[in-house]
């Protein structure tokens, strides 16, 4: 085998045979990790939620037993649309474009998908017209939803210094005056906030279980423990080049056509 101008490796058929028989051996062994960490994630206690939510839907008022619309199970996309944004956040949003896809099938597996954000359910509406979505969108302004599934932080926290995010302590404040760093900065002007008001909110997904009447709580995940969720990604780690990225490549599908 040889390397050409951009030092890749080329080889015959063969070559790329046995390399890629190794390489379907780790595969399937990833594979079966994978299993077991999804048996692992199934078998977490659950937890009762005793707590009274409010959340703002097409439908009107709804309890959390109410975003099951008659399922068993619930899964919550933590959406980072905040009362301040004026657009979603663009990652949350090519999250969100595979939903519509996937979440008839869900529903009729007895489970009910739907995103939840703090932002107004107009603003919700507004934004989910503007993406040409039909998932189940609800809107948790005024509760305290996000802030006790681990999406999203006051602004005393913020000034304070005391938070934590996906199970570990953060340095709020510091984190808000790092201004986010170029790609943070850009994401936070693309919804119309500076970087402190954009990350007040928080990316995540949590899973509910309605059991004789009453709601559990059985599992959340947050930042890389999204990444499966990222359809894209799943795409780009098995093309030629892998992620490849360099700052802040992806948009809303709205607005490639507009660089």
């Amino acid at each position: 085998m040889a390397t050409s101008e951009t030092e890749h490796i080329r080889g015959t058929r063969a070559e790329w045979r046995a390399a890629r028989l190794e390489l379907l051996a780790a595969e399937k062994e990833h594979t079966r990790r994978g299993d077991e960490l999804a048996r692992r994630r199934q078998e977490l206690p659950w937890v009762r939620i005793d707590k009274e939510y409010r959340f703002d839907t097409d439908a009107g008022s709804a309890s959390l037993a109410d975003l099951f619309q008659g399922r068993s199970q619930l899964l919550v996309y933590h959406f980072m649309l905040g009362p301040d944004y004026k657009a979603g956040c663009p990652s949350c949003s090519a999250i969100a474009d595979g939903f519509n896809g996937f979440a008839v099938h869900l529903a009729n597996h007895d489970v009910m998908l739907t995103a939840v954000s703090r932002a107004s359910l107009e603003k919700v509406q507004a934004y989910k017209r503007r993406m040409g979505w039909s998932f189940p969108w609800a809107s948790s302004f005024g509760s305290d939803f996000n802030y006790d599934f681990g999406v999203g932080i006051t602004e005393e926290q913020q000034r304070s210094g005391v938070g934590e995010y996906n199970f570990t302590q953060q340095d709020e404040k510091a984190a808000a005056e790092s201004g986010g760093g170029t790609i943070g900065a850009a994401i936070a002007a693309g919804v119309g906030t500076d970087w402190p008001t954009f990350w007040r909110e928080r990316p995540g997904m949590s899973a509910f279980v309605l059991d004789d009447g009453v709601v559990y709580h059985s599992y959340s995940a947050y930042a890389r423990g999204l990444d499966g969720l990222w359809a894209m990604y799943q795409w780009l780690d098995r093309a030629p080049k892998g992620r490849n990225e360099t700052g802040l490549w992806w948009r809303r599908h709205d607005e490639y056509d507009k660089r």
